[in-house]
């Protein structure tokens, strides 16, 4: 079961678990940017394709490394950024990651920190979604830009730090996508 863990610094450990999924990584790859950390492979998230095959991964886990990447506001990155995730996850991979909470004082607290991730930013990257909600909600149409597909499996806070919120998306392949 191969797995990728992003922004790996120098932490291994396996913090969220999928449904279905190992409790611990049974054939880890590690990314990083920082070069002393001892990962993998060394590139940074904002470049963009990763450098890995498509269909590679079972899993891919982002701890605390997405709200340093791409910019509030910049939906191309966004989007691009979630293709890629989607295009080296295997169809029905599992994406796990751990943002800082909407509420809180480190979303933006730490100066590293360039984009929020709310619970509801995980509805633009459902192609369901876009039939059930554009044109009758403010949801905007980003399908010019977006056509891969997840399912939001679980998410919520971590129950001993609200401070951390948490997501489980699952990779839909072929796309959903309808115009």
């Amino acid at each position: 079961m191969p797995e990728l863990l992003i922004g790996c610094g120098n932490h291994r450990e396996k913090i969220l678990k999928a449904p279905q999924s190992p409790a611990v990584w049974t054939e880890l790859t590690t990314l990083d940017l920082d070069p002393n950390c001892g990962a993998d492979v060394e590139w940074d998230m904002e470049r963009l394709p990763l450098p890995f095959s498509d269909d590679q991964f079972d899993e891919v886990h982002a701890y605390h490394v997405l709200e340093h990447t791409g910019r509030q506001g910049d939906y191309r990155f966004f989007f691009a950024q979630w293709t890629e995730f989607w295009r080296i996850l295997k169809p029905g991979g599992i994406f796990c990651g751990i943002v800082p909470a909407p509420g809180s004082i480190w979303v933006f607290g730490d100066p590293g920190h360039t984009r929020v991730l709310p619970p509801e930013v995980f509805t633009y990257l459902c192609q369901p979604q876009y039939d059930e909600q554009v044109g009758k909600t403010a949801l905007a149409d980003y399908r010019h830009v977006y056509r891969a597909d997840f399912d939001l499996v679980g998410n919520g806070t971590i129950p001993d730090d609200p401070d951390q919120f948490f997501f489980v998306l699952q990779a839909v392949k072929p796309s959903r996508i309808s115009l």
